[in-house]
């Protein structure tokens, strides 16, 4: 007996039979999924080709008892209109993309992290966000300085106040160190040490907020030596030995405008 169009069978390690449903686009083949019933593969194939030639077919459009995987229908979508198909329920917009989750609920993130999720799977327990990473379970927030701990907040906020979107210009980590604020640059987050001194002195840039804690100490002391009487809080280093500490101290380099500051 014939197998429907965009219909293969194959066989479980059991014996069992089941049927795959595939198509070919561009000349790319694309798995639609396996399924135990035949004509269920088949209308998976008829779904993927209506979304692949109808322009008019949109990612909210996905209906609830649809035979084909939302994020098969999120990729054939993105594939039919910027040429690009992606395993991962992305869709890519000029200078950001979409991750979706359902037709109403997706994550907003910056082209640069587009090589990074379209190979990397969002899986979701317990209000968490991870990621498979070098066989790690990896919490998506930490890609981006939010610690395992940290309170919305009060630790860090989202800029335009949506919680889901990630792109680096939206988020702000509230630093708990004295003088020490964080930003991103070409993606890569950077840790600013400043101190206010008639107007406020930039110390430095540091690629870790221990750097820059410990800078903004080094830089109280030398004003300090430099005669300069005010009422400094140092940061508290905790979890940090003394010889490690004393260690970052000597080798830390901040602005000579400090270090070299004499008070008038």
């Amino acid at each position: 007996m014939p197998q429907l169009p965009g219909v293969y069978t194959a066989k479980k390690k059991n014996g069992a039979l089941y049927f795959r449903a595939s198509l070919t686009y561009r000349g790319k083949h694309i798995s639609l999924g396996s399924y135990d019933d035949e004509q269920k593969a088949h209308s998976a194939y008829m779904i993927g080709n209506q979304i692949l030639q109808n322009t008019s077919v949109m990612i909210s459009e996905f209906p609830s008892d649809c035979v084909l995987l939302f994020e098969k229908w999120v990729s054939l979508i993105n594939f039919r209109d910027n040429g690009i198909y992606i395993a991962t329920p992305i869709y890519i917009r000029p200078k950001f993309f979409y991750y979706y989750f359902s037709p109403s609920h997706f994550f907003i993130f910056d082209r640069d992290d587009l090589f990074y999720y379209s190979s990397h799977k969002i899986s979701r327990r317990g209000g968490h966000y991870f990621v498979a990473d070098y066989g790690m379970q990896v919490n998506i927030m930490s890609r981006y300085g939010i610690k395992n701990y940290a309170v919305l907040d009060k630790d860090y906020r989202f800029i335009n106040g949506n919680p889901n979107d990630f792109r680096y210009e939206n988020i702000e980590i509230l630093n708990a160190y004295h003088g020490v604020s964080s930003f991103f640059r070409k993606g890569k987050l950077y840790y600013k040490a400043r101190i206010h001194l008639k107007g406020n002195y930039t110390i430095g840039i540091y690629e870790s907020e221990t750097e820059a804690a410990i800078a903004y100490n080094k830089a109280i002391d030398c004003l300090k030596k430099a005669g300069v009487n005010k009422a400094y809080i140092p940061n508290y280093m905790e979890g940090i030995s003394p010889l490690v500490y004393a260690d970052i101290y000597s080798s830390i380099k901040i602005s000579p405008k400090i270090e070299h500051y004499r008070s008038e």
